[in-house]
């Protein structure tokens, strides 16, 4: 796979309880196309993730939330699980970190449960999105759209319904974070321009006083 995520950096944000394969599999392909992908929860040490009821493998904590700055991160990635969903958006941090995404417009990808955090968060308001079914009328109350997809795009935020829908949910929250990175480059390189023009118009100001003529006129 080619590497066309190099350069993001994607913030994943879970606690015990998150559904192993809808954490593990996008993480896996994210990684693979070359991004950098860290574990943020509400503790620090490690979290269980589960296989439905039972239980999974232990994951690293890279960062906890409280310590988290969402400025540091490009995408956000939201992973499922009735248990990890319904701790999680009872942690202000998790809340607060998910919020400054939408205030900056930068991508999110949201499966299963994890639209609660959204709701939580109050951004799901005139968004069009897909959960698991019993977060349907959550997220009418909020204000949002609920459909019945396998995968939903709603500007930067991707969303799924279940495990079964992770090859859409994959792709293309991939697209997403992809046309992101790139539309980063020339944003960029824009702003490098304008801050040159601006510090050489503001050195001849300083050369030339706007009171003062040059010496040649």
């Amino acid at each position: 796979m080619a590497e066309t995520l190099r350069g993001l950096k994607i913030a994943c944000v879970a606690t015990d309880g998150v559904e192993q394969v809808e954490m593990q599999k996008p993480w896996d392909a994210y990684a693979k196309a070359g991004a950098e992908v860290l574990l943020l929860s509400d503790r620090k040490g490690r979290i269980r993730a589960f296989h439905h009821t039972d239980k999974g493998d232990a994951f690293d904590v890279d960062q906890p939330l409280s310590e988290a700055n969402p400025a540091e991160f490009d995408a956000l990635f939201l992973p499922g699980g009735v248990v990890n969903a319904d701790a999680i958006r009872l942690n202000e941090d998790a809340v607060r970190f998910v919020r400054a995404f939408f205030e900056e417009d930068k991508p999110v990808a949201a499966i299963c449960h994890a639209p609660w955090l959204l709701v939580e968060a109050r951004v799901v308001a005139g968004r069009t999105l897909t959960s698991w079914p019993s977060l349907a009328t959550d997220i009418r109350n909020a204000g949002g759209i609920w459909v019945d997809e396998e995968v939903c795009v709603d500007r930067h935020l991707v969303t799924s319904r279940k495990p079964g829908d992770l090859p859409a949910f994959i792709a293309r929250s991939m697209e997403l974070f992809a046309r992101s990175l790139a539309d980063r480059g020339p944003a960029r390189e824009v702003w490098r321009r304008a801050v040159a023009r601006d510090e050489v118009e503001e050195a001849s100001r300083e050369s030339f006083p706007a009171s003062d003529s040059p010496p040649w006129t």
